[in-house]
């Protein structure tokens, strides 16, 4: 498995990815990754799945506008509207991430974990802002940064729907992961992200279902997602809702098929990339 390897997480609001990504950040570092878990959803509630306290949390990026201002030269003293395209940013990261507590979930294995970081970066909130503007800019350079030139294995808890998508904030990441629940809205926000994914040059897309509640709807979403691979699902999970409801970790939870189904599909998004990886060389 390559250290570098970047994962980002899409969907349909309300499907489960924040969760997901949070999981699979734990997974990822208890196989002794060095891992950064980075935001970049207007909700910015991936601190709340790593338990973190909304008072503990960091304040998203997007938010430090003097910080802004001053890396894309629209500060107080800037003249006009205009304002730098490529903003450095490469020093922000260790600046404004914070450590997560790591869980142990390799009991009696004697191996070296990674850390485990988190970076919240937010999303441009107004209407059409898209990248034409410092915030949108810096958002994009960001983002660019942690996908193209970290050296630790990256997941992005991308914002929900399709939006992001024509930003082209995602280049360079190695599998978008897009979650899907069994309903007709779900799956064709999947099929649609997946379409502009393969556009912008992102070679690997694949599905995991979540809320699934038996087989036979297992095969419809199978069917319904055509071509993109479905490398896991798992049935609705009522310890996943009360960790969000007590404000815990969803590590914590009593969620032990999660953790398997989640395992697996880890395994499965590793061995799909580097084994056609092999395969070219």
């Amino acid at each position: 498995m390559h250290a570098g390897l970047k994962i980002a997480i899409s969907g349909k609001g309300g499907v489960g990815k924040t969760t997901i990504c949070a999981i699979w950040a734990h997974l990822f570092a208890s196989d002794g990754f060095n891992v950064l878990a980075v935001d970049a959803d207007p909700n910015t509630t991936l601190a709340c799945a790593f338990g973190i306290s909304p008072q503990d949390a960091p304040m998203p990026l997007i938010k430090m506008k003097e910080l802004i201002g001053e890396r894309t030269g629209m500060g107080k003293e800037a003249v006009g509207a205009y304002f730098k395209l490529n903003p450095k940013v490469s020093d922000l990261p260790e600046k404004y991430w914070i450590e997560v507590d790591r869980r142990c979930l390799n009991a009696g294995e004697e191996r070296a974990h990674g850390r485990l970081k988190l970076l919240v970066l937010g999303d441009v909130v107004r209407a059409g802002g898209g990248c034409a503007c410092p915030e949108g800019v810096f958002l994009k350079a960001m983002l660019g940064h942690s996908i193209l030139q970290r050296e630790e294995l990256v997941l992005v808890d991308l914002a929900a729907g399709v939006e992001f998508m024509g930003r082209a904030c995602v280049q360079g990441i190695d599998v978008l992961v897009t979650i899907v629940e069994p309903s007709s809205t779900s799956i064709d926000t999947a099929v649609r992200i997946a379409k502009m994914a393969h556009k912008i040059g992102i070679k690997y897309v694949v599905a995991f279902a979540n809320k699934v509640p038996d087989s036979k709807q297992l095969d419809v979403v199978k069917e319904q997602l055509g071509d993109i691979p479905l490398i896991g699902s798992f049935k609705f999970d009522p310890g996943i809702q009360r960790a969000n409801l007590e404000g815990i970790a969803a590590i914590d939870a009593d969620i032990k098929n999660w953790i398997k189904a989640l395992t697996e599909a880890k395994k499965q998004l590793v061995d799909l990339i580097f084994r056609d990886s092999e395969k070219n060389n």
